[in-house]
């Protein structure tokens, strides 16, 4: 009887959170008179809304800006925060220490405390108004330097030992044999880093002005907070809104198992 109540109270709690989501899908396929209602099923399909978002503002170059700019970011992160977390978990050098000690302060200094520097230097730079501009200050990732180094730590030394007797030089080892052992952790680091610059809207308002590098959640905050999707007009809204859940989704998708899997092994110890 535990159990079933338990059970109930989950389905329910899951219900309370798919709701909005699933109502906001339903929405971007309702005629404008069907908007208010709280069915999930809409009475005629249409996809008047969606041709609207599209005919209205340029969304279709700001996914493609998205998904170049948050896949740049991501691949960056991953390489250079691999490359780094391996230098201070396997590496001796003068100063490793210190570098471990920075690493963690950088996650204790709040992210708008350099907005304003960051902004300054793109500005000096040239970079206002460039993929630059958007990609720079976010290729190097504190918080993906610290999960990658608690993994390496944890692979045997005699992995290393035996790569280098073969030849191998410390990026080879780096990619062939830390990088294939650590797919959970790369994984979670890169959802992370993706859904991170995915969803940014902040920095691109400040750096980016032509509406041709705009990014997907720039675009829709312009086109909502604009007027572009028309008077009271709530459904193309969310269908713009739906076009920039779709890819994290899929990407979730697609790595969850490595994601969950990092997470599980976090609580496991010796």
């Amino acid at each position: 009887m535990r159990r079933a109540v338990f059970y109930v109270v989950l389905g329910l709690a899951a219900v309370a959170f798919l709701y909005p989501f699933l109502w906001m899908a339903a929405t971007t396929f309702k005629s404008p008179a069907e908007v208010g209602g709280l069915s999930l099923i809409p009475d005629q399909p249409t996809l008047e809304n969606y041709r609207l978002m599209w005919a209205r503002a340029p969304f279709g170059r700001a996914l493609i800006n998205s998904l170049f700019v948050a896949t740049t970011i991501t691949v960056s992160v991953l390489v250079f925060g691999s490359a780094a977390a391996y230098a201070l978990a396997r590496l001796r050098f003068p100063g490793r220490g210190i570098l471990n000690t920075v690493t963690v302060a950088v996650l204790l200094v709040p992210a708008q405390l350099t907005l304003i520097p960051t902004y300054t230097l793109i500005v000096e730079l040239g970079w206002i108004d460039s993929y630059a501009a958007l990609i720079a200050p976010y290729v190097f990732n504190a918080m993906a330097i610290l999960i990658l180094r608690q993994f390496f730590l944890q692979v045997p030394r005699s992995l290393m030992d035996s790569a280098r007797l073969d030849g191998m030089g410390e990026l080879r080892i780096l990619f062939t044999v830390f990088w294939p052992l650590a797919k959970a952790p790369l994984a979670t680091v890169g959802i992370l880093t993706f859904m991170g610059a995915w969803n940014e809207v902040l920095w691109p308002l400040l750096v980016v002005r032509d509406e041709q590098l705009m990014t997907l959640p720039q675009l829709l905050t312009v086109f909502s907070l604009g007027g572009g999707a028309g008077p009271r007009q709530l459904a193309p809204k969310l269908a713009a809104a739906m076009v920039l859940v779709v890819p994290v989704v899929a990407a979730y998708t697609f790595l969850q198992r490595y994601f969950i899997e990092s997470m599980a092994s976090t609580g496991i110890k010796g």
